[in-house]
Parts: C-alpha cells; structure tokens; sequence
C-alpha cells in the first residue's frame, strides 16, 4: 500500500492557495480542471515530499461547508517552530494552539481545516511570547 493524498474541499480557491502555497510553503504538484464535473483539483507536496494534499473546489459551493473534527489534520515538520509561528503570524495567521513547549503548534486553513506543526527533532527551549500565550479556539 502506498499513501496517496488527503483530499480538503474548500470553498474559496484563491483563499485555499494564498494559505497553503504562500503562507505555508507547499508547491503546487498538479492541477486538472473538469467542466463537465464543475470542479477543480489541485495537488499540493512539501519540498521533497511525496506525500500530497488535494484541493477539491466545487465551482458551485456557495455555502461553506459544514466543518467537523472527524477530518483531523495535516502534519507538517519544521525547522524552528518558533520561527515557523512567526512568519506566519505575521501574515494574519491565527496560532491557535501556541508552541509553549517548543514542539507543537495548531494553524488553520481558510476553510478551518487544522493544520499541526512539529519541531524537527528535539523540542525547543521554551520561549516567548509562545509560553504563556493562550489557545484561540479549536483546532
């Protein structure tokens, strides 16, 4: 068995991308659009990673979907995680779960779908502001 994908519906395409390709770093692997389906795919991988998510936008969701825990998340590693949360805390991401033991930390995609960071190797030093923020929400 080989693993494939995760496939994330979202309903803003543009939203999804500035996210995931600009903010988070993933590349864009491959893309197919389906008239007749009404429906693009996008297939986004880490640097030098196989693993792969695809983006389903139905072209005709106007409602946001309906979101749920049942999904989970995405796990990616990082080379400093405080670095990581700053970058993209500067760029409006919301942190919702702070890396206060320098290991772990929860963002959340456009369409709230939970994204984990993890410190690569051992867990930093404990650092502010990160360890006495709080959460903000769920993730």
């Amino acid at each position: 068995m080989h693993y494939l994908h995760t496939m994330l519906r979202v309903r803003d395409l543009d939203a999804a991308l500035d996210f995931f390709v600009h903010k988070l770093g993933l590349r864009e692997v491959r893309r197919r659009d389906s008239e007749q389906g009404r429906f693009t795919l996008v297939f986004l991988a880490a640097s030098g990673d196989d693993a792969q998510i695809e983006l389903t936008y139905n072209w005709d969701q106007k409602e946001p979907y309906p979101t749920g825990r049942f999904f989970g998340h995405l796990a990616y590693e990082v080379d400093d995680i405080y670095e990581t949360c700053e970058r993209l805390r500067s760029l409006g991401v919301v942190i919702h779960r702070p890396p206060r033991d320098g290991n772990m930390a929860f963002i959340k995609s456009p369409d709230g779908h939970s994204v984990e960071l993890l410190q690569k190797g051992a867990a930093l030093p404990p650092r502010e502001p990160w360890a006495s923020m709080p959460n903000t929400g769920e993730w």
